[in-house]
This record gives structure tokens, sequence and C-alpha cells, in this order.
């Protein structure tokens, strides 16, 4: 049903926790009964929708926003309180049902719980019984709809096109995970330190399948080798000095979702062989346990290490790598995809800004200029710091390239990026840069599409979109000229 109107209204007691009003459908064929639970309803506060047979709470279902269902067993109609409960649940599956009966029965308890009821009251009861047994699934209910809103939330977050990016380097990633995602198939994220293996690890599990379930990260560099064993697969009570209880591990933990392991070149070798069994079984032994606990999780790995090379060199196992690296997604430095540097630096500032409750904050020329000509070998991540950084120290709503890290300013430019003066948008620096590289290469679309490491097809787009006149090539003394061609591509 529908995102129940009431439910988030709290009423406020005295001396009592927050309680939660709601509408609710009474279905009760006795009407001194039913006027009787309804008046105790709404001495809570709530909002009941009365009916008298299972037709009408049906059709009353249907038209109303309901979020508990208070149901007689015997509704002394073809259809019973456990038929109408099926029902509206197959339309609502988060509906709290409440069971009412004053003929119970063991098999009858059982029924109501297989469909899904929320609880199950015998008659005669005690008022505040009735009242608590609602109040409390409301509160289940309330739980359900933040639930729901925080995996949207997630989604949202972790959508694909909220990796900032558009040259054909990060386009390529983009293309790879959209396949991925609709698989199960493991996959192996590799990069330098900081260009985000985490981020697009979240974004292909919000995108799968398994979005509704557990997103869980292991940072293999993290936890002792000690603990490791005992927190992947779990143990049994005893197994060891202070287990005082059975506990899962991590990989059973996550069942019906997505473990991430981070840095997976860490993992001990004697780890990676249990590791390597347990991928392909599906199933775990705890420490201390006889019998194996089955598990069923998507992998994804992530390292900057080679593994190849860590593999021929006896430092990873070959078995482990080919198991984890069915599907290879390489994600590039920043200095490999330069044209991203000046969008990723607006929406961190954009992420600044809101941190700090301030708005309006642009970049001055000079500063986007250092920008643009520093190396990050930090990556992302670096960039994201010094933004952050340089949002807290301006005084102004401009950032200068003072407000940047002293190694930004002290470090050799890598290209001049032609950018002087004010503030630029971000399409005037872009363009500035591209006029920049066709000057270095003198002309030629090929090279200066190999410097900016974009597709030649993409510079003769952008070429057009920013009309701008490329020089002409110098010929060689003695060389013939070749056929005339514009300064800029046709559309055809």
């Amino acid at each position: 049903m529908s995102e129940a109107g009431t439910t988030a209204n709290a009423t406020a007691h005295p001396g009592a926790s927050q309680r939660w009003s709601g509408r609710i459908l009474l279905v009760e064929d006795e009407p001194l009964m039913r006027s009787i639970i309804a008046q105790l309803l709404r001495s809570e506060g709530h909002e009941v929708v009365e009916a008298h047979d299972a037709e009408v709470a049906l059709r009353q279902f249907e038209s109303e926003n309901v979020d508990v269902a208070v149901l007689d067993l015997n509704l002394g109609g073809p259809m019973s309180g456990l038929d109408l409960l099926g029902k509206i649940r197959d339309v609502d599956p988060e509906l709290m049902g409440i069971i009412v009966t004053a003929y119970a029965s063991v098999e009858s308890a059982v029924e109501a719980l297989r469909k899904g009821a929320y609880d199950y009251i015998t008659k005669p009861f005690a008022n505040d019984h009735l009242k608590a047994v609602v109040r409390n699934a409301l509160e289940q209910k309330r739980l359900f709809r933040e639930n729901r809103f925080l995996r949207r939330e997630l989604r949202e977050k972790y959508r694909f096109d909220n990796i900032v990016g558009k040259s054909d380097a990060i386009e390529q990633v983009f293309r790879v995970m959209e396949k991925v995602a609709r698989t199960d198939s493991s996959v192996l994220i590799t990069g330098e330190s900081g260009t985000g293996k985490e981020l697009v690890a979240r974004a292909i599990h919000f995108s799968s399948e398994r979005a509704n379930r557990r997103f869980l990260p292991i940072n293999c560099g993290a936890l002792p080798e000690n603990l490791l064993e005992s927190e992947l697969f779990g143990y049994k009570r005893g197994a060891f000095t202070g287990a005082a209880q059975d506990k899962d591990g991590l990989l059973k933990a996550a069942d019906g979702g997505t473990v991430f392991f981070d840095e997976i070149g860490e993992l001990p070798l004697s780890l990676q062989v249990k590791l390597l069994r347990a991928l392909q079984e599906r199933e775990v032994y705890p420490l201390g346990a006889n019998n194996p606990v089955r598990f069923n999780v998507r992998v994804i790995c992530a390292t900057n290490r080679d593994l190849e090379r860590e593999a021929a060199s006896g430092r990873f196992r070959e078995e482990l790598l080919y198991r984890i690296n069915v599907i290879n997604l390489k994600l590039p430095p920043l200095r490999e995809r330069r044209e991203d540097i000046a969008l990723l630096a607006y929406h961190f500032l954009a992420k600044a800004e809101k941190s700090l409750g301030r708005s309006g904050i642009r970049f001055s020329k000079g500063a986007m200029r250092m920008l643009l000509n520093y190396g990050w070998p930090g990556n992302v991540r670096e960039l994201e710091n010094a933004v952050e950084r340089a949002t807290i120290l301006a005084e102004t709503d401009v950032i200068h390239a003072h407000d940047l890290p002293d190694k930004l300013q002290t470090a050799p430019p890598t290209r001049s990026s032609g950018v002087e003066g004010a503030s630029l948008t971000l399409e005037e620096i872009e363009r500035h840069h591209i006029e920049q590289v066709m000057k270095e290469a003198e002309g030629d679309k090929v090279r200066a599409a190999q410097i900016l490491g974009i597709h030649l097809s993409t510079l003769y787009r952008k070429l057009q979109r920013y009309r701008i006149d490329v020089p002409e090539r110098q010929l060689p003394p003695g060389a013939a000229p070749g056929p005339a061609r514009a300064t800029t591509p046709s559309s055809g």
C-alpha cells in the first residue's frame, strides 16, 4: 500500500517514550466488540477505519492508507481473518496484521504467523496489552519505512552517474560497471590508492539485485592476522579463550549481499588457502565447529598491488587470483583523466560548502590552473582533501592559489593550462585547456587527442562545440600540401 500518512505523527506522553499514531483497519463482525476496540484505539490517538466483514474491509483497504490491521479470526463469512490477512499482505507486505480471537489454538496461531501476522491476541485481553501490541506494530512499520528510505538514499548516493567524470577513461569504466552489475560474477578492482575503488564497489552492489541486502567491506590490511580467520569464518563457544558465545563470521553475516575485500593483496598466504576453499564451496567451518555453515555472497575485491606479479613471486595464491579475477576493472589514476579534474574540484567544492553551511564559493584562475597542473599522486582522495582544506581556509568567496596546500604551490607544473586572471566556468576552463594543447600539438588533432587522453572523435566534438579554430600544421619545406580541410569538423 502507500507511504501511510499518519504513522509519521508522534504523540508525546508525559513521562513516556515517544508514541506513534497511525491509521488502523479494524475488522470485527460483533458490533459491541468492534465499538469497544475502536474506542480503545482512538483513545491512543489512532485513526480507526471500521469494517464488519472481509469484503467491506478489502474495499476500505484499497482506498485507505492503512498502517496496522486488527482482524478477528472468525468473521462469520466465507473469508476468515487469516484469509483477509493473506490478501492484504499480498498487496502490502509491510502491513502489520494483528489477529484477535476467542477460539485460540496452536494451529491457528501457527497459520497466522505463517501468513505474516505481527501478533496473535486471545479474547478476553487486557486493554493495555492490545494498546502495547498496536504501538509496537506501528514502531515496526516506521522502522520498515525508515530502512526503505535509507536503502533508497544509498542507491541514489552510489548510482553510477554520481561518480564524477566524463573522460574517455572513466566512461570505459562506467560501461564495464553497468554490465557487471547485472551479474553475480566476482570483480577485481585494481588501481592506485585514492582512485575510488570502494566507491565503485558500492556502486556495483547498489545497482545489482543484491541492493536490498548488506554491503560488507573488509579491510584485509587493518585486521590483525590472528583475528582475521575468526572474523571471516566465525567461531563456536569455547573455541578459544574469550569465545563466550557462538559468533557468525563476516561471510555469513553478509549472506545474500556483497562482501568487499579491500586490499586483498594484504591477506596472509595461510588464510588465502582457506578463503579460496570457502569461495569455491560457498561454505565455511567456524573455529571449533564440526559442521560447515553455508553462505551466499557476491565477492568484490580491490588492490593497489600487481597481483599477477605477486602470484609469480609466490606472495599470492594463483588459484585465488583466478577465483576473484573473473572481471577486472582497472581504475585510471587522476593524472590520466585530467579533463575530470575541474569537474571533480567543483563537485568537492559543493560538498565542502554544504558541510560548512556556505555557498557561492569559486576558484580563481590561478587556483584552478594549479589544480590542473598538479600531478595528484594521491589521486581523487588527495584532490578532495585539498579542496576541503582550501574551502575552510579561504577568507573570501574566491579560493586563491595560496589557499591550496603548499605542495601544490611548489610542485613543478606538468603543463600550462592557459588560464589567466579571474574565475572561469568549467566550460571555459576546458576550452582554454584544449586550445593550449592544440597549440602545443601544432594543430595535429591525433597528437592532441593523445595528450588529452581522449578519443579523436571526442576531440572533434569538443572542437566543434567550443568553436575552436585549429592552427594549420606547418609542412616541412618541399612537402606537398594535402587536401583542404575545415578548421572545425562538420557534424556529418
